[in-house]
Order: C-alpha cells, then structure tokens, then sequence
C-alpha cells in the first residue's frame, strides 16, 4: 500500500496564539506570514507533501478566516487523485456545544469528518513549527518497531529542557516522561542521544508534538478510554507510556516552536545567514505557497547585506541589512532598515492612490523617506511616514499602543498602522 493511501495527517491550528499578539489579532497563528512570502500553514503542509502524504485535515478555531483563503487559494490538486488539504473550523453540534478545549479534544471533535477516510494510521502535526522532516522515515520506524504511537523526539540542551516535555527510553521505546521539569529534576532525564548531540550538550529527549497514532488506537482513546482527556502532551501521551508501544523517533535536524514575537523574530532574520539552519533553497523539500503572479524586486541606489527579498518589492533605501523584507514591499529614498521583517502588502498603490495620499497628507503604503527602522516587525499594509525613527533593543520596556507594541525589545508595528511623519519609538 502507498504511503499516502495508509495515513492521514492532522494539521492542528493552535489556539488563541497570545503569545504571538498583535500577529495574531487578525489572524490565526499558522496564517502568519514568515519568510517574506509564505504562512506557517505552509511549513507542515509542505512537508507532508514532500513525504508523499497528500491527505490533510487542519484544524481551526480561532481568526480562522485568513488561513480558510489562504488554503483555498492555494492548495489544488488534481481532479484524478485523492488528494485534499480540508480546513475543520471548531463547531457547535447538538452533542456538543463546546469549542475545541485541548490538542486531543480538537482532533476528538473532528473525528465524524476524519472516520470516513481509510486509513491504518493518523499523523498528528502542530500548525506554528519551523522545521524540514521525512515523515515517511518516521512511518517506517513505527512500523519497523510495531509501535502503537509515536513521537517525534529532538535533543535538547540544559537551557531549553525546562520548556518542554521530556523523556526517556528504553531501547527504541519511550519508558517515562515529564512534562517541563524544573532545573534539580534534570539529572535524571539524561538520555544517549548520539555522540554528535552529545558533544554539543543536547543531552535530552524533548517532545516535539508531532504524532504517529494506529488509527484504531486513536478513536478508542479519544472516543472510550480518554474520552475526558483534552491534551495530547499533558494527558494522553503519558499515561499511554505504561500501557501501550510508544516509540521515540529522534530527528536531529533544524527545529524550531514559533511560540512567542522573540523566538518567531529570530527564526525569520536566521534565514538572512549565508547558510541557514532551515534551508529554503532545497530541491529536495521545497516549501510551498500560494503562487501569486507578481514582478520582480526592483532595487536602486541601495546597498543590501544579509537581505532576503520577495518578489513584488520596490526598494530605493539607502541601506538594508540582515533583514527580511516581504512581498511587494517598498522602502523609499535614504532609509535604513536593520534587523528587521517586514511583512509587505497584500496589493500595489496605484501612481493615483499615492499622489492622493499625499494631498491628503497620508503617508504612501511601505516605508518612506530617510527612515531609520531597528530590530523591528511591520505587519502587513502599514504606512510609514517620512522622517520616522523606529529603534527596538533591550532599552525599551514592554508595552501595546495603538500602532505597535513592544516585546522583549523588538517593536511590531501593527497591521494597516498608519505611522505619521517624523514619529519616533
């Protein structure tokens, strides 16, 4: 049987993404935008692909309108294959009138829609992960082992192991686990993660909440066993540790949990590296996204370094550095712009719309003249004026303003803000 005839993947769509606020005020977390052109939708999605799984259910509650489109317009497949990536917005029903409460109980809510399509296995993903992964390997390491569930499991050093679920084996199988041990406990849940982890102090097992489930054992957990259970990490996972084959499968590759505006920021400026953990230029796992009939980049006057730039943008800055800079972007005269994402528009100004902006005194959709914008996020449609001095870093104190809010030092500049001339944060 093909792989994609024999498991159905589960895309969770996370909840009401706070940590991620304001990129999440409009929107749900996997329809950030990342990387200049593509949403986080696309990362589990493109991998699953490049697996050979085309069957995808991605589940959803909250701001779930700009994913839905986002889906729609961009996943197509041949009318001769059974091929799908389906959205399940959380909904009422006559016994059961709650919202999604958990992971588990999202997935529980969805299975009427699920239980139609055959398949001997259900891989459970998270929406909001940054990473490149053969599920297929991790299938046939599930299968080779005769696990009743899997988890994919990635070496963690001292610093992070308090952040997540933790676990140990037992050869191939998972024998305990604790969900975000504290710094004393850590001596304890040291595992042989390999020589190369090893050395580079990554001495821990940590879940990286992505699933394998025989799909018999899935409905019977979540329809009798565990029928009050709500969360796969918290609930469901350890207490089927002792009673069931649960099996570690280790990837040691890039990996990275986009949970909050710190860790979403770096893992964006990391791809302006020459040669970034998370490789976007592979034949071999190509990240797919809404194909969108834009020009080139226009450049002039500018000097670029460490820049990564989206199709669409018109950029006369004077400097751009170790920054993303996002589709049909534009960036005016004498600007500098460094450590930053800019998330780009959603449409072009017209000549017309800009000269009328202007007798208005509006500022022109992008970024204008002699800027100087630091360790920064713009979100989608803003207008930024002239003269506007935008310096994130360590000196300024959290706080949300109308136009922007600040986190651990970097400035988010809200979606369609209109920023006046010579405004200084």
């Amino acid at each position: 049987m093909s792989i994609s005839k024999e498991i159905l993947a589960v895309i969770l769509g996370g909840g009401a993404g706070t940590r991620l606020y304001p990129l999440t005020a409009s929107r749900s977390k996997p329809a950030v935008p990342i990387a200049g052109k593509y949403r986080l939708v696309d990362i589990p999605i493109s991998n699953c692909i490049n697996s050979s799984i085309n069957r995808m259910f991605v589940l959803t509650q909250f701001n779930s309108a700009s994913l839905n489109r986002h889906i729609k317009n961009t996943y197509h497949f041949s009318a001769f294959s059974a091929a799908f990536v389906d959205i399940l917005a959380a909904e009422q029903t006559p016994d059961n009138p709650t919202w999604f409460q958990g992971t588990a109980d999202a997935v529980r809510q969805s299975l009427r829609h699920i239980n139609p399509f055959d398949s001997e296995y259900v891989l459970i993903l998270s929406g909001d992960q940054l990473y490149q992964m053969d599920f297929s390997a991790m299938l046939d390491n599930h299968k080779k082992h005769g696990a009743d569930i899997s988890i994919a499991t990635i070496p963690v050093a001292d610093r992070e192991a308090p952040e997540f679920g933790i676990l140990k084996t037992s050869g191939a199988f998972i024998s305990s686990f604790i969900e975000k041990p504290k710094k004393d406990q850590l001596p304890d849940w040291i595992s042989d993660t390999g020589d190369e982890m090893r050395a580079k102090g990554r001495n821990y097992l940590a879940s990286m909440g992505i699933y394998i489930f025989n799909r018999k054992l899935l409905f019977e957990l979540l329809e009798d066993e565990k029928k009050d259970a709500t969360d796969f990490g918290k609930e469901i996972i350890p207490e089927s540790i002792d009673k069931y084959k649960v099996c570690s499968y280790q990837y040691d590759g890039y990996w990275t949990d986009i949970g909050n505006i710190y860790s979403f920021f770096e893992s964006n400026l990391d791809l302006t590296a020459d040669i970034p953990d998370f490789n976007l230029f592979d034949n071999n796992n190509a990240i797919y996204t809404r194909a969108r009939m834009l020009p080139p980049a226009k450049i002039s006057g500018s000097t670029l370094e460490k820049t990564v730039i989206a199709e669409g943008s018109i950029i006369n800055a004077s400097r751009v550095e170790k920054t993303v800079v996002g589709i049909r972007s534009r960036i005016g005269h004498g600007t500098t712009v460094v450590n930053s994402y800019l998330m780009g528009n959603d449409y072009f100004e017209t000549i017309a719309e800009m000269n009328h902006a202007r007798q208005h005194g509006q500022p022109t959709l992008g970024i204008g003249d002699r800027c100087y914008i630091k360790n920064a996020i713009v979100d989608k449609n803003v207008r930024i004026g002239d003269d506007v001095r935008i310096n994130g870093g360590s000196h300024l104190e959290n706080a949300d303003h109308a136009l922007y809010t600040v986190k651990d030092g970097i400035v988010v500049v809200k979606k369609g803000a209109v920023i006046p001339n010579g405004f200084v944060i």
